[in-house]
């Protein structure tokens, strides 16, 4: 089994694959506390790095962004390689795809890349940097996801969850869009594979199915327990909406689909859960936590 170590402690990801993983020798580590020049690869067989600036805020600047999510990222994988660690996992995300034009097309690992933010600009030049790296003795595993849940999530994810528990009435009725999400535990079944083929490349993990946020909130409510109303909002409204706040309405209008078949060609993997499962699980975990 080989001994594995996690770059970015007690981070959503992480802590699933501690807790879920097939593999049992794995730590995790600080990056705010320690310098890569200063850990110990020497008996580690595996890195997963996930140590990142992930959400976007406009205190944070372009420069920070790329100091972490690029530069701190090849300073790790650049002093894992000299101490002879053989592989590297790389936590990208589909960010790299940037945003234009996403609503009419289904993505895939071969579609370019046009990054039009700073998260996504700093991964896509950090992926390429690493393969750079890559040789006979270095492999490096680029894992790029769409929105990732399950037991313990936040953000946008956790927002929607409260939002179903508070309110009776919605604006989803009828929202014909279509957006790929990760739950966690497929995500967790993605790597172990990827470690146990010791596999190079690019792969996009996801769940089977995609939904529309119609289905997800119609899910959300289900396993909540709750009766929810959706109605239809007239699509002058939506137009003014995606004018204002167009991210926002994006995320709960818009579609953001991939197909990954080569993915699980590469890797002979299918994902172990159903989207139906994941909800349940994360729901579940939601509702322990308000008891508390």
């Amino acid at each position: 089994m080989p001994t594995i170590l996690i770059t970015g402690a007690n981070s959503f990801v992480g802590k699933n694959f501690i807790g879920s993983s097939r593999f049992k020798d794995v730590e995790e580590i600080s990056l705010f506390d320690n310098k890569p020049a200063e850990i110990n690869f020497s008996s580690v067989d595996v890195i997963i790095h996930l140590a990142a600036i992930v959400h976007q805020s406009k205190k944070i600047t372009e420069s920070e962004y790329f100091a972490v999510n690029k530069d701190l990222c090849l300073s790790v994988a650049g002093y894992a390689k000299k101490a002879g660690v053989k592989h590297f996992v790389f936590m990208s995300t589909v960010k790299v795809y940037g945003e234009s034009g996403l609503n009419s097309k289904i993505l895939n690992e071969d579609s370019p890349c046009l990054p039009d933010d700073s998260y996504g600009k700093s991964k896509r030049e950090a992926e390429i940097a690493l393969k750079q790296l890559e040789d006979t003795n270095f492999t490096v595993s680029i894992i790029r996801t769409p929105l990732v849940y399950g037991n313990g999530v936040k953000a946008n994810m956790l927002n929607i969850i409260k939002l179903v528990d508070r309110l009776p009435v919605l604006p989803f009725g009828t929202v014909n869009n279509k957006r790929s999400f990760t739950y966690v535990g497929n995500l967790v079944a993605f790597i172990d594979r990827i470690i146990e083929k010791r596999a190079s490349g690019l792969f996009i993990a996801k769940d089977k199915d995609s939904l529309s946020t119609s289905e997800l909130v119609q899910l959300i409510s289900k396993y909540l327990g709750k009766k929810v109303i959706l109605i239809r909002i007239p699509g002058i409204f939506l137009s003014i909406g995606a004018l204002f706040l167009p991210k926002i309405f994006n995320r709960l209008y818009g579609s953001l689909e991939f197909d990954n078949s080569k993915t699980l060609e590469l890797l002979d993997f299918q994902p172990p859960y159903t989207t139906n499962e994941g909800i349940k699980e994360m729901v579940g975990a939601y509702l322990v936590k308000s008891e508390k």
